[in-house]
């Protein structure tokens, strides 16, 4: 086996080699250095190694990692990305490892380019020609914006697992469940005109107005049909975010626009999701044809539900002495789930962390990660 780096090292390069997603390209950053990294160290760890490129990305990879013969076993998956980081927030270079007060700051030290390292070090402290199942590892591409590496994997199925752990920053919690999330952008065009006679024009306001109606219509059937106590909020919801239109008290409005944020619970897929707003809003498009146009914000992520009495399930609960959680943040569990395997979502970090200046992942949890690692690799590879 070649040299591989000690721990503080490999988060420091993986930490200095940018691989921001964001749907402007002028914030967009390829994953490729990130890849290369992760491709050499498991490479060297004696792991067979694929970069496959991910359709509609701006030169974004997924790796596959796998060892180990036959069929089953675990897959380990977490996301390469990290969000954009705000200019002037972070007290030290977001892109430099920083060691202060027992935390190591960086952007993707918790969310979560960190995991990784950890995977590393907990394999080398294994009996790899031990092995009587395969392990194989996923770093994706644009987990933060269009999850489309976690999907295009989902859709090849290139491998079985009987397993799955996603390394988002869970406090080391096993999280068998979460819900959805859909943005939907709402324009009603009208007809400007001086206010003096409103006949002659078309208000969107007030189309919008009975728009807003028929979204709260159906947000109370959401609410009345759709049920999972396990959330703290244990319906779907829905939320106006945004709306503006018009632009002077004295012109009829010609355009209004409405943003409206959806989370639905497990059972509850993204595309029926659409099909009711569709429906709930028919009656007001039929009467005012080609004035509304409805089409999301940016791509939206499935809700995600395991078995929460599962053999995995409770046996990561077991060692991780923790109970079963959910949670309401979306993750690549729903695709990653695609494959057949039981899924669980938990790493080290707290979630508080993620998407935050001066982004921190607490020194306690490498030695117990670690841990944690090598046990249930151990259970699902080796015993």
């Amino acid at each position: 086996m070649k040299t591989l780096p000690e721990i503080k090292s490999s988060f420091s390069q993986l930490i200095a080699a940018p691989s921001i997603s964001a749907l402007e390209a002028e914030l967009d950053t390829s994953n490729m250095a990130v890849i290369e990294l992760l491709h050499t160290w498991f490479t060297d760890l004696g792991m067979q190694c694929q970069s496959v490129p991910v359709a509609n990305t701006r030169n974004k990879h997924n790796l596959v990692a796998s060892f180990g013969q036959g069929q089953g076993g675990l897959l380990l998956a977490g996301h390469t990305d990290t969000v954009p980081f705000d200019e002037g927030r972070w007290s030290q270079d977001p892109f430099v490892l920083t060691e202060k007060d027992n935390r190591w700051y960086g952007l993707g030290t918790c969310d979560m380019k960190g995991f990784f390292a950890l995977v590393l070090e907990a394999l080398k402290e294994l009996p790899m020609d031990k092995f009587k199942r395969p392990l194989h590892i996923l770093a994706s591409a644009d987990e933060e914006t269009t999850m489309n590496g976690a999907k295009a994997f989902a859709a090849a199925k290139s491998i079985a697992p009987d397993y799955a752990i996603i390394g988002e920053p869970t406090s080391l919690k096993p999280v068998y469940m979460h819900k959805g999330h859909l943005t939907q952008g709402i324009r009603v065009t009208g007809r400007s005109g001086h206010s003096s006679d409103p006949a002659k024009g078309l208000n969107a306001i007030e189309v919008m107005h009975l728009v807003t109606g028929q979204l709260l219509k159906l947000k109370q059937h959401l609410t009345n049909n759709y049920r999972e106590d396990a959330f703290s909020v244990p319906y779907p919801t829905m939320n106006f975010g945004h709306i503006h239109g018009g632009d002077a008290a004295n012109r009829i409005c010609g355009c209004c626009d409405l943003h409206i944020d959806l989370r639905p619970i497990p059972g509850l897929a993204l595309q029926d999701l659409e099909l009711m707003v569709a429906n709930y809003l028919e009656p007001i498009c039929s009467q005012y044809p080609g004035s509304i146009h409805v089409a999301p914000l940016y791509p939206g992520s499935e809700p995600f539900a395991d078995n929460k009495d599962g053999s995995w399930t409770q046996l990561v609960a077991e060692l991780s002495e923790s109970q079963p959680e959910v949670v309401n943040y979306a993750t690549e569990a729903p695709y990653i789930s695609q494959l057949g395997c039981q899924t669980l979502v938990l790493g080290p970090g707290s979630i508080e962390q993620a998407h935050q200046p001066d982004e921190f992942l607490d020194l306690d949890y490498i030695e117990r990660t670690k841990d944690l690692l090598k046990k249930l690799i151990y259970q699902a590879c080796i015993k």
